[in-house]
């Protein structure tokens, strides 16, 4: 087990597993094999285990949020089951007198009280040792890989419900949820996609290849055309690398220019995405969650001799407030950025936001 999870770490380091979807997957497995080989006496003590990987896993790559996420829906689910356990248990007779006299008609109000306060700060006890908890735990997580594996499918069959015919669309980036999406759309309706080709990484040409070889109608223009051209989109649809606690996303850079472009223009912009990207924290700035990648995809290093006093900076991301996305197409269905807040609330537990 010790030697998967080194090698999963030292994978991230060396960028042998790129992908967000990738990440998960390998995360999930990893936290299933862990909980199933590895000896616990509680869910107390597993959780402890797991949040000493989970550690060790999200700063070998710190910008791969997906990895922090999948860990934190695991966690999640093992508070679930041991709650559900603990409510499946008998309750002792004293137990039912005591709580039938405290909230009898005839209790006093400063009685009433004093069980609120002591309510207020009162934290689950996950202590107890269940027999079956381990089977559950392991189910869920077995439903979580189902749940990873379907999600292109499930996101894709929603098309039709977005895409209608000779409308525009338009994309940016590579993104493989996107692309499905699109095909899936195509197979019956016909409509016309204008692909920005996203310099300096070009992804865009590889989107505007397949989509074309599916037999899409596709237009391939530069990032300096976009504004120009968004007088004729109908939509914009795009994927994304997280979507955050306030409703915003983390996109490839160039993203946040696309978005400006679309709501001075009045065209939905349509975010692609699995809930698995997700994260329950907080961006402040365009530079809480980004990083900088090499300037040599900008200015070649034989270049740099011929030219004196430039500083070269190139982001990997941009953040795309939430007042700028019109709605997120998820493997749940469709939401507004307004609502992402209620699915943090139903796959994450507030104690795991520091894993």
């Amino acid at each position: 087990m010790e030697t998967r999870i080194n090698d999963f770490i030292l994978a991230l380091k060396r960028g042998k597993i790129t992908g967000s979807y990738g990440a998960a997957k390998e995360t999930a497995e990893i936290l299933r094999n862990l909980i199933g080989h590895t000896r616990w006496s509680n869910a107390k003590h597993l959780i402890e285990i797991i949040k000493s990987v989970g550690k060790r896993m999200t700063q070998a790559k710190p910008m791969e949020l997906a990895i922090g996420n999948m860990i934190r829906r695991v966690l999640y689910l093992i508070r679930e089951e041991y709650t559900q356990q603990q409510d499946e248990q008998p309750i002792a007779t004293h137990d039912l007198l005591r709580r039938s006299s405290t909230f009898s008609l005839g209790a006093s109000t400063p009685a009433l009280i004093q069980v609120l306060e002591e309510g207020e700060g009162e934290t689950m006890d996950l202590s107890v040792s269940y027999g079956n908890l381990k089977s559950n735990i392991l189910e869920g997580i077995n439903e979580l890989i189902e749940e990873l594996g379907s999600l292109y499918k499930t996101i894709a069959d929603q098309a039709l419900d977005h895409i209608h015919a000779n409308e525009v669309i338009m994309t940016y980036g590579k993104s493989r949820t996107v692309e499905e999406f699109l095909k899936a759309a195509a197979r019956k309706r016909k409509f016309e996609v204008i692909v920005a080709e996203s310099a300096p990484s070009y992804m865009g040409q590889e989107t505007a290849l397949a989509l074309s070889k599916a037999g899409i109608e596709t237009i391939l223009i530069p990032d300096s055309a976009i504004y120009a051209m968004m007088a004729r989109v109908n939509k914009v649809i795009v994927g994304t690398h997280a979507v955050v606690a306030n409703g915003g996303l983390i996109s490839l850079s160039g993203t946040h220019m696309l978005a400006q472009a679309a709501k001075k223009h009045s065209v939905p912009f349509v975010v692609c995405t699995g809930l698995y990207k997700l994260c329950p924290l907080y961006p402040h700035d365009q530079d809480t969650f980004n990083e900088l990648m090499s300037p040599h995809e900008i200015l070649k290093f034989e270049d740099v001799d011929t030219v004196e006093y430039v500083n070269v900076k190139n982001p990997a991301w941009d953040y795309i407030p939430p007042e700028l996305i019109g709605l997120y197409v998820t493997n749940t269905g469709g939401h507004n950025p307004s609502y992402i807040y209620r699915l943090l609330a139903e796959y994450y537990d507030p104690e795991d936001q520091d894993v």
